[in-house]
């Protein structure tokens, strides 16, 4: 059975909350380290803080980060773990696919000489 256009239309607009190299960035370091702020966020990435605080509300949007207030202090986390898993198979997939590439090259290489 094909799935809904609203279910597709769900899809696309949860892969669109990740389609920013900058999300990413943050996305990797909320799986790898935890929750952060905002500024642990900015000094972790090397990015201004209003750039920081723009991308992690297009991700709270989306429904990919939670935050969580404690005084004056909004600290993000992933809304669910299993994205962890979801950058790790995105970059097996990338690896792989990037391997394939590495190897044309090589073969190219060869070739010319």
């Amino acid at each position: 059975m094909m799935p809904s256009k609203e279910l597709q239309t769900l899809k696309a607009e949860f892969f669109g909350a990740l389609a920013h190299p900058i999300r990413i960035r943050i996305l990797e370091v909320l799986a790898a380290k935890g929750d952060h702020n905002v500024q642990m966020l900015q000094q972790q990435l090397g990015i201004d803080q209003p750039i920081v605080s723009q991308q992690l509300a297009r991700l709270r949007s989306g429904g990919v980060v939670v935050a969580r207030k404690a005084g004056t202090t909004v600290t993000y986390a992933l809304a669910d773990p299993m994205l962890a898993d979801l950058l790790r198979v995105a970059k097996e997939i990338l690896n792989r696919r990037l391997a394939g590439t590495q190897a044309l090259l090589r073969e190219l290489r060869r070739d010319v000489g």
